[in-house]
C-alpha cells in the first residue's frame, strides 16, 4: 500500500515539474532567434560598421563628414568580409590572410581621412589593439608583460 502511494506521489510530482517545461518548449515565443550581443559584436570578424563608427567618433572626435566616410569604408569592408566567410573554396589560412588585407586596407583608408592629431590617436589605438591581440592569439601575455584585458575605452 505504501509503495503504491509513493509511486502515485512521485508520478504526480514528476508531472507537475515536467508539464510547464513541455509547454514552454511548444510556445512559439521561445522559437525566436537569439538577439545579437548588445554591443553589436560577434565572436569573430569586424564589429558592426555603425557601432565601430560611433566608437571612432567618440575616441577621435570625428566630424560629421568624416563619420559618413568612415561608415562607408567600414560597410564596404564588412561586406567583403561576409563574402569571404561564405567562400568555401579558400583554405582557412588564405581566408584569414585576405581578411587581414581587408582590415589593413580599411584602416589605411580611415587614417587618410584624419587630421594629424586624430592620426596620432588612431595609431595609438591600433598599437593598443595589436598588443592586446598578441596576448590573446598566443594564449599568454605580450612579451615581458602582464596579461591584459581588452584596451580600455578612452
Amino acid at each position: 500500500m505504501i509503495k503504491q502511494w509513493l509511486v502515485v506521489v512521485l508520478a504526480a510530482g514528476l508531472i507537475t515539474i515536467t508539464a510547464p517545461l513541455a509547454a514552454a518548449q511548444d510556445n512559439p515565443a521561445n522559437n525566436q532567434q537569439t538577439p545579437p550581443p548588445e554591443n553589436g559584436r560577434r565572436h569573430h570578424g569586424m564589429p558592426d560598421p555603425a557601432e565601430r563608427t560611433r566608437e571612432l567618433t567618440k575616441r577621435l572626435n570625428l566630424s560629421s563628414e568624416q563619420q559618413t566616410k568612415v561608415q562607408d569604408i567600414l560597410q564596404t569592408a564588412h561586406k567583403q568580409m561576409e563574402s569571404l566567410r561564405q567562400d568555401n573554396s579558400l583554405s582557412e589560412q588564405d581566408r584569414h590572410a585576405k581578411m587581414m588585407e581587408i582590415r589593413k586596407g580599411s584602416d589605411t583608408q580611415i587614417r587618410a581621412l584624419l587630421d594629424g592629431k586624430q592620426q596620432k590617436k588612431f595609431d595609438e589605438m591600433q598599437a593598443e589593439h595589436e598588443r592586446w591581440g598578441e596576448g590573446h592569439r598566443h594564449g599568454g601575455p605580450p612579451e615581458g608583460g602582464e596579461p591584459q584585458g581588452p584596451p580600455p575605452p578612452q
